[in-house]
């Protein structure tokens, strides 16, 4: 149950993808509103993460939990029905409120109903990560689908289903224990200044994709966020009631899984965007034969979560599997540079896809699992919201470099051969190396993550669980 809630919060940021074109065409909105359909959600889900977080540590996890179910159920209802553009993105804006309130409280309720029991803790954390990993390869699918056989518009309604069955599941199976005794703190300045820092932060990296890095667009949100993101950190050291406790994310093993966390977040992008686009646009695939295609990564995601956390973790420790998991995933990418504007999927992309998969679950699986040990009772709701919070980062970051670095060696390319002839072939050159760009720096950042992970993280079995569980 609390798995099918973490799939609705990572699904909901592809399959509306999906269906922004018919969205567009139905209710009659520019391509600029059209972004803002995606941003929306992300700034208002990024922005509220650790403040939802600190909020489940408080008034309990499992309330909040459904709490979020019912918000973000009923604003995708709304987003469903909205007959115009300022409704669909009041809707969307919605559901990121209510999704940060629900990915902590689900990820934290994951940890303390199993930390009695390692092997137990193990595997729950295995199918989380697959979730976690699989969820926008599942959002591509079910978007398609969707979209051809109904409307754009169950691309929201197919929520309410979804959180129906993990409310009622959350209601029966969900142990309803109070909230630590020992109450978290709320820090209203601490709170405004990370919701204003993370807010500025992805509002301006998300402009940077169409406005350059130098444009004010960009630079003046984006500083103005990090100011605000330094002013939270110093006042999370001098105050006597943090909103973060810098215990949570200073702790070495926790936070070598952030850091491969928000690499994968960085790294990730790459494949989703570029490949989607390279399937379509180059091979031709559909919408729906695009989001299948990446099913072979999902089936070894699984396989990968399963093996790296449940049956390895608790043996090794995450030193020789988080590293390994990046290396995969920057072999991957590698070889996608391979591709061709004739390429065979079963050649070019299948074998990638396959490598990916598993580097996926060993990285997801494992990090998140070690990021929410280990805690004390009143932090686990903080330390799994800082989880989310810094993949959604890290996504904006890949957003941001990825779209950038793309246009730079377009431009270098056609630039190279005398400018664009205005062929259709010298276009699709131009993209295919571009698309070799991406993903050579790509795989770069998992080469760097595994390198900073094999560094950071102790070596031998680590004790994944914690003496108290309130929640």
């Amino acid at each position: 149950m609390l798995s099918l809630a973490q799939l609705m919060d990572v699904l909901d940021g592809t399959i509306v993808n999906i269906a922004l074109p018919s969205a567009q065409q139905d209710l009659a909105f520019s391509a600029e509103n059209r972004a803002w359909v995606v941003n929306g959600y992300a700034l208002a889900f990024a922005s509220l993460l650790l403040l939802g977080g600190r909020l489940s540590d408080r008034f309990g996890r499992k309330r909040l939990f459904l709490i979020g179910l019912i918000g973000f159920a009923s604003a995708s209802a709304v987003g469903g029905a909205a007959n115009g553009f300022t409704m669909l993105l009041a809707a969307r804006i919605a559901q990121g409120v209510f999704a940060a309130a629900l990915a902590p409280a689900a990820l934290s309720l994951v940890s303390v109903t199993f930390a009695d029991d390692p092997a137990q803790h193990g595997r729950a954390f295995a199918v989380f990560g697959a979730v976690s990993g699989m969820g926008g390869v599942v959002g591509l699918i079910l978007g398609g689908l969707l979209t051809d056989a109904l409307s754009w518009r169950w691309c929201l309604y197919i929520n309410l289903f979804i959180a129906a069955v993990a409310f009622l599941g959350a209601l029966v199976f969900v142990d309803d224990r109070p909230a630590s005794s020992r109450k978290a703190s709320l820090d209203a300045a601490s709170a405004a200044l990370i919701a204003a820092g993370l807010f500025g932060l992805v509002y301006g990296l998300t402009h940077a994709a169409d406005h350059g890095w130098r444009s004010t667009d960009t630079m003046i949100p984006t500083l103005a966020g990090l100011a605000a993101i330094i002013g939270f950190v110093i006042r999370q050291g001098i105050t006597g009631h943090p909103l973060l406790p810098l215990r949570v994310i200073l702790d070495r093993d926790r936070g070598a899984s952030l850091l491969a966390i928000g690499f994968a977040g960085i790294g990730s992008f790459a494949l989703f965007l570029f490949l989607t686009y390279y399937l379509q646009e180059t091979l031709g695939f559909s919408p729906l034969r695009s989001g299948l295609a990446f099913t072979p990564m999902v089936a070894m995601l699984i396989v990968g979560s399963a093996i790296s956390g449940s049956l390895l973790l608790p043996r090794t420790g995450p030193r020789p599997l988080v590293p390994a998991g990046c290396l995969l995933a920057a072999t991957s990418l590698a070889l996608l540079t391979r591709i061709g504007a004739h390429s065979e999927y079963t050649t070019h992309v299948l074998p990638s896809l396959l490598l990916l998969g598993l580097g996926f679950g060993c990285i997801f699986s494992c990090a998140q699992n070690v990021a929410t040990s280990k805690l004390e009772a009143q932090d686990t709701g903080v330390a799994s919201a800082t989880v989310s919070t810094i993949q959604q980062i890290g996504g904006a970051v890949g957003l941001a470099v990825f779209t950038s670095i793309s246009a730079s060696a377009i431009d270098s390319y056609l630039d190279a051969r005398g400018g664009a002839s205005g062929a259709a072939s010298d276009q699709v050159l131009a993209t295919l190396y571009s698309d070799h760009v991406v993903f050579w720096v790509a795989a770069a950042v998992f080469a760097a993550g595994a390198a900073l992970t094999a560094m950071l993280y102790r070596s031998g079995p680590a004790r994944l669980t914690r003496s108290s569980a309130t929640a």
